[in-house]
């Protein structure tokens, strides 16, 4: 087990290598001390000019940074999750000062305070102002950090939107103050909880409790996942939460996959089409990015319509697919199958012959389309 996680972490970490990665020193007057920063930003971020990234903050980014760094790029690159803009905040053995609490009430107190401030006044601008980020921020954070990230769940509206927790070292009553939160914020919020099995005993019970006071809440914007990894100590169990918390996270961005194709689309009800369009809406309203639909998902559901006889959900697939990619075959494959569904055969021979010399798509190529033009036009005489 310790050979496969040290393998997977070197090889997200050389993964990582191919985005670009800043080393800042930052001057903070909350804290009054300068602080080095990590910032990886996206693969061709200078090319894409237009382009916004959502941001990733990771305390503890003396170690906690390379894996996660790595995974962002490795997951964005197979487009399982946006490209994204990861900082890194170096503490080293100021990291107990940094998220120190009162003992009182346990809220940030002395130093903590300033680091809460400092996150949320200073770095988090910092960031806005000088690169061009989306309006989704996720914090990560391993056992002492880890509390602390859940202090801005109580800020109104919460500073971020993810919340990645490796085994927390919780402070007294946050594990009862933050069920009691959730459902009074009205904001989307993502939170991930992991432990291991061979987690250091008193942290793992303490996961465990959050746990069962968090998966019974109702609420429509606190999506929820939990991770007990089997063998799993407190340090390995960070390699396997991050990449399970992102793909939790990031589960309606991810590209139409088999299972969904099978178990969602070819069971859907309700228009093909609409499933099409929500999904990107969702995206949007989410993670602040209006990407264009990708031709896997414009493919994904022609072919559920297709199966399921849905035929102006394919008219409207179509129609979107031809205005986002003209210069393709797309289009115009399911709009011709369209018309060939609905009686209409010179229509659709037309509009297979008309993409003669435009570019090909997965299985859609120009010799089908011309294949499919010949047999209509040799069945009707055309």
């Amino acid at each position: 087990m310790k050979k496969t996680t040290l393998l997977l972490l070197c090889l997200l970490v050389t993964v990582g290598s191919s985005a670009q990665v800043i080393y800042e020193e930052f001057n903070s007057s909350m804290l009054g001390e300068s602080r080095q920063l990590k910032i990886q930003l996206p693969r061709n971020y200078d090319e894409n000019t237009e382009k916004v990234y959502p941001i990733v903050v990771v305390l503890d980014g003396d170690y906690l940074f390379e894996p996660v760094a790595g995974n962002v790029d490795y997951f964005s690159f197979w487009e399982d999750m946006p490209e994204s803009i990861v900082v890194g905040i170096m503490q080293g053995d100021s990291r107990y000062d940094d998220c120190a609490y009162d003992d009182s009430n346990f809220l940030p107190a002395d130093k903590g305070a300033d680091f809460f401030e400092f996150i949320g006044l200073e770095l988090i601008p910092y960031i806005d102002t000088n690169y061009r980020t989306a309006k989704f921020l996720i914090a990560v954070g391993h056992d002492f950090t880890a509390n602390f990230i859940n202090y801005y769940l109580f800020k109104d509206p919460p500073l971020f939107n993810g919340y990645i927790n490796l085994s927390p070292d919780l402070a007294p009553s946050i594990d009862l103050s933050i069920p009691d939160r959730i459902p009074n914020i009205k904001t989307k919020i993502f939170y991930y909880l992991a432990t291991g099995t061979d987690d250091v005993r008193a942290l793992r019970e303490v996961a465990e409790d959050l746990n069962n006071a968090l998966k019974g809440l109702k609420s429509d914007t606190f999506d929820y996942s939990y991770d007990n990894f089997e063998g799993a100590t407190h340090y390995s169990l960070v390699a396997r939460g991050i990449p399970n918390a992102i793909e939790k996270i990031f589960s309606v961005y991810r590209p139409i996959s088999k299972k969904e194709y099978t178990d969602v689309l070819l069971k859907l009800e309700t228009p093909i089409h609409l499933y099409l369009i929500n999904k990107y809406k969702t995206i949007e309203d989410l993670f602040g990015l209006t990407n264009p639909i990708r031709v896997n998902d414009f493919i994904a559901t022609g072919r559920a319509s297709e199966k399921k006889k849905q035929w102006e959900s394919l008219r409207e697939i179509a129609t979107l697919a031809k205005r986002q990619y003209p210069d393709t075959v797309l289009g115009d494959y399911f709009l011709g199958r369209y018309y060939e569904e609905t009686g209409d055969p010179k229509k659709a021979m037309r509009t297979f012959q008309a993409a003669f010399d435009k570019e090909e798509v997965d299985f859609i190529t120009v010799d089908l389309m011309l294949e499919k033009a010949d047999k209509i036009k040799d069945d009707f005489g055309y």
